[in-house]
This record gives structure tokens, C-alpha cells and sequence, in this order.
């Protein structure tokens, strides 16, 4: 075997991770070292994103297109997994409350406000000065704002199968914007209720110490032993994921055999959505090895949430930097008015619509609840903790948590999202139908955000 330069096989896989570490390390000493960019709260993945896209433009660097998609595709797989393995905390347990079920709630009627308000737009562009435009483009922005840039690359690339020309990066466009709206929108609108004295806005907050309990919980084993705890981590997310291309394979091979047309339309959202398989299938395996604990059949846990969560936050990170890195500017070149609208409108209505449900959601912390809501339902959940932190320094409110519960929860309640998103482009009188769909479930959780629990409480 040739192990020179000249074996690009070799040598291309490293080469082009190499980029996506260079990048984030510049992107990290830039947020470090330059004030304005520290200030502005935007995350290091989405710097480097953008360092990464310049260079590219610029020609210093040549990106892998094609194993820039696959980090994205399989990056949210693996970091939903990470995140669905990690054991329940006895205090989330015990909870009686259904702030996280509305929360979840919370999260996916955004999804639908900002779908209806996307189609809209689009429908009403390709009746007007757009007749060529792709009608059920609309629905990129709840999956570049409320999704992030992997169901964005996944949707949008399945929508460009269908005829939509440049829509995977249309999707990352959106996506990327959607960090910027957060970070920076999201800065403006802290400094605005700082200045009317509602909140109050704290930039360095204090070290936290972390009692040995945050790193690993009673019975799990050891830190090395044998096998690393870390290579068990990775070992427990690497079997999830080929259970969930198991599970994928023989779903579509079963439709396939069933019958030809029913496969042809929902093959591309299996396959697209296959991170909710992996979560579904990691959760199921969490279960299986808490059940083998109570009988006696294992005698340690295996699972630390700790690694977990870093294990999740690294494959986001990847994901992110090959998303924003990978957009090809040319492809949206002529989609710059439906990009702009979209942006705007998307940056408007979920903070309208959040400030409504979230003052019934989040009664004692509402401007926590708000702000981190909004920096998670344009960004990430980690753009809407750094917001969070600006206010709540300690995270002593329950508002960080209810993002990870809520998207738990949210998984669950937009189910209906993967059947809306294949429904759309097949005609325009389906985009309206979609659109009043999507309208209705949404009307469906206001009535379990408003609704719910409320005799109880009385």
C-alpha cells in the first residue's frame, strides 16, 4: 500500500478534518482575544464555519464537498444518540410538573409558526415577482431555524432531488443566519430589556467548580480499567448508530417489497430523518441496560453522562463547521429575495410567538425561558445557553434544562413534521393544505400549553 501524499484516499479524510480543527483553534483565539467577537455570544463552530466558507472563497483551501455533506448527515445522528443514551437524573425523574412536556410543546409549535409563516411567503413570491420559485422552499426555515443545519442540509438536499436547484445550501443558508439572528438579535434584545431594567445583564460570569458527582454517578465503572470509560462512550453511540442503518435498511427494503410507490416517497425521509430512529433506538437501549441493572444481569452502568454530553457536543460541533463551511454561495445567487424575507420574517415571528407562550410556560423565570428559547429556536440549544448565561449566569433557573427536556419531549410532538415536510412539494394546492395543517396542530398545542394542568393547579 502506498502511504505517500500521492494516495489522496489516505490522506484526503485527515486532510480535510485537519481544516475543520485549524479553523476551530483560529476561531477559539479570535473569540478569546477579540472583544467585539466575544461580546457577540456567537458560538465557536459557527465562527469557524464562516472562517472555513471564507477560505474556501478565497481559494487558501479546498474543501471535500462530498465528505463535508456526509459529516453533516451523520453528525446529528451521532450527536441526538450521545444525547439519548445519557441516564436520567433522579431529580429530572421525580418531577411532577409538565413544564417539560409544554416546553417540547413550546418548541414544536415554533416549528409550525415558523413553517406556516415560510410557506406563505414562498406561495406568495411564486404567485408575484417568483413563478419559477420551488413553493414548498418555505419550509426550510422551521428546519434551518428551529432544526439547525443538519435536518437543513438533510431536507434541503432531499427537496433539491425534487427539483428544488440549490436547495441544500438555501437550507444551510438559513441555518447559518439563523446563529447570526441569534447572536446578534439576541444581544440586541438583551441590552434593550437590560436598559428598561427587566433583566439584568452580567458578561463574566463566575468559574464554576463541579463536585465529582457531575463527572460520574455512583456504579459506574471505572475510569480505566481494561477499556477506557471514554471507548465504552463511543463504543455504546457506534452500536446505536448501526442498529439505526439496520433499522433503516430493512424499513425501506419492506416498503420496497410492499410496494414500489409507497417506498419511492418515503424512503428519502427515513433515510434523511434517521437521527430520530437513532435517538428512538438509543433511548430503547438506555431502558434495556437500566432494566438489566434492576435484575441483577449488569452490575455497573455503563453510561456517563458527562462523556455523553462532551461526546454529543463534539459531533455537533464538526457538524456545524462542515455545514456553514460546505454552503455554496452560487447555488443561492438568484434566491436572494426569498433568503432575505425568510431571514427577517423568521427572526420576527418566533419572537412574537415566544414571548406569548413562554409568559404562560415559565410563570417565575420568564425572561430566562424567553431569551433561551429564542437564542435555541434561531441557533442551537447552545446559542440559546450562551443567551441564558448573559442573564443567569449560574444557571440556578431551570431554563437550560427545559431546552434539553423540551427537545426530548419535542422529538415526540413533531412527529408530524416528517409527513408536512414530504407532503409540500408535491403540488401548490399540497403547500396550502401543509400550510393549514401545520396552522391546526399548532392551534392543537396552544390548547396543551394553555390548557393543560390548569385544574390542577386550581
Amino acid at each position: 500500500m502506498d502511504y505517500s501524499a500521492a494516495n489522496t484516499a489516505l490522506w484526503n479524510v485527515i486532510i480535510q478534518l485537519g481544516l475543520i480543527a485549524g479553523a476551530i483553534m483560529l476561531a477559539n483565539l479570535m473569540r478569546q482575544k477579540i472583544p467585539f467577537i466575544r461580546k457577540s455570544l456567537m458560538p465557536v463552530a459557527v465562527l469557524a464555519g464562516f472562517l472555513l466558507l471564507i477560505a474556501k472563497y478565497l481559494h487558501l483551501v479546498r474543501l471535500d464537498q462530498n465528505l463535508m455533506e456526509m459529516l453533516v448527515y451523520h453528525g446529528i445522528a451521532l450527536g441526538f444518540i450521545a444525547m439519548s443514551l445519557r441516564v436520567p437524573e433522579e431529580k429530572d425523574a421525580k418531577k411532577g410538573d409538565l413544564t417539560g412536556l409544554k416546553s417540547g410543546a413550546v418548541i414544536v409549535s415554533s416549528y409550525m409558526v415558523q413553517g406556516v409563516t415560510g410557506l406563505l411567503i414562498t406561495l406568495l413570491l411564486s404567485y408575484t415577482v417568483m413563478p419559477g420559485l420551488f413553493k414548498a422552499a418555505g419550509l426550510l426555515l422551521p428546519m434551518g431555524y428551529g432544526q439547525g443545519p443538519g435536518q437543513a442540509n438533510n431536507v434541503g438536499s432531499s427537496y433539491e432531488a425534487l427539483g428544488f436547484a440549490g436547495g441544500r445550501s438555501f437550507g444551510l443558508a438559513i441555518a447559518a443566519a439563523g446563529y447570526l439572528v441569534a447572536c446578534v438579535v439576541g444581544v440586541i434584545i438583551l441590552n434593550i430589556l437590560s436598559r428598561k431594567g427587566k433583566i439584568g445583564v452580567t458578561r463574566s460570569a463566575a468559574a464554576e467548580e463541579h463536585p465529582a458527582s457531575f463527572f460520574m454517578s455512583r456504579d459506574e465503572i471505572p475510569i480505566s480499567d481494561s477499556i477506557d470509560k471514554l471507548s465504552v462512550q463511543f463504543a455504546l453511540v457506534l452500536l446505536v448508530y448501526l442498529l439505526t442503518y439496520l433499522a433503516a435498511w430493512g424499513l425501506t427494503s419492506g416498503l420496497a417489497a410492499l410496494s414500489a410507490g409507497l417506498a419511492a416517497t418515503l424512503n428519502t425521509l427515513i433515510w434523511g430523518f434517521n437521527f430520530i430512529i437513532g435517538a428512538a433506538l438509543a433511548m430503547l437501549v438506555r431502558v434495556l441496560l437500566q432494566k438489566g441493572r434492576k435484575t441483577g444481569v449488569i452490575l455497573r452502568q455503563y453510561q456517563n453522562n458527562y462523556l455523553l454530553n462532551r461526546i454529543s457536543g463534539f459531533f455537533f460541533d464538526v457538524m456545524i463547521v462542515a455545514g456553514i463551511g460546505s454552503i455554496n454561495l452560487e447555488d443561492i445567487r438568484a434566491l436572494w429575495l426569498p433568503f432575505v424575507l425568510l431571514v427577517a420574517a423568521g427572526a420576527v415571528v418566533t419572537w412574537i410567538h415566544l414571548s406569548i407562550v413562554c409568559k404562560k410556560v415559565y410563570h417565575d423565570y420568564y425572561y430566562e425561558g424567553l431569551i433561551s428559547m429564542y437564542g435555541m429556536l434561531t441557533g442551537t440549544i447552545s446559542s440559546g445557553v450562551l443567551l441564558l448565561r448573559e442573564i443567569d449566569p449560574e444557571l440556578e433557573t431551570p431554563a437550560a434544562n427545559n431546552l434539553v427536556i423540551g427537545s426530548s419531549f419535542g422529538i415526540v410532538l413533531g412527529a408530524p413534521v416528517l409527513i408536512l415536510v414530504g407532503m409540500a412539494p408535491k403540488s401548490t394546492a399540497m403547500c396550502w393544505l401543509v400550510m393549514g395543517l401545520a396552522a391546526a396542530y399548532c392551534a392543537l398545542l396552544y390548547l396543551l400549553i394553555f390548557k393543560l394542568g390548569r385544574r390542577k393547579k386550581k
